[in-house]
């Protein structure tokens, strides 16, 4: 597991508010109150020899992002039960014109974080000082 990226995923998930991360499918992930998940870390995920951050997005962002972009964005495999449909993947491993950019990884997580929390949540969040 690359814990340079995990560490600052993990960072930058667990300061958002009733975030807790557990291992789910064998990767870590960050959920929203244990229930709602809000990202997946991925090291290798189905021996792809990426590093990759999975987050859900609203529709049309997912398209709108891996055709801008596919050095840097990807549509993760849908599961059987359709999960995964409109969720973006993030590299996390590149470099050169294509370096991660963790200030929009940042961002991405909170807008994911903003479409799956609980509106008092959010709330709490546009509070913060």
């Amino acid at each position: 597991m690359t814990t340079r990226e995990l560490n600052r995923v993990r960072r930058i998930a667990l300061a958002l508010p009733a975030v807790n991360e557990r291992t789910s499918h064998g990767e870590p992930c960050f959920f929203v109150r244990d229930k709602r998940p809000l990202c997946y870390f991925h090291d290798d995920h189905n021996g792809d020899g990426r590093i990759s951050l999975w987050c859900p997005v609203p529709p049309g962002v997912q398209e709108e992002l891996v055709s801008a972009e596919p050095a840097r964005f990807f549509a993760p495999p849908t599961s059987a039960r359709g999960v995964f449909a409109r969720w973006i993947g993030v590299y996390l491993d590149t470099s050169g014109t294509h370096k991660v950019d963790w200030v929009e990884v940042a961002a991405i997580v909170e807008d994911a974080y903003r479409h799956v929390a609980p509106k008092a949540l959010v709330t709490a969040l546009d509070n913060r000082p």
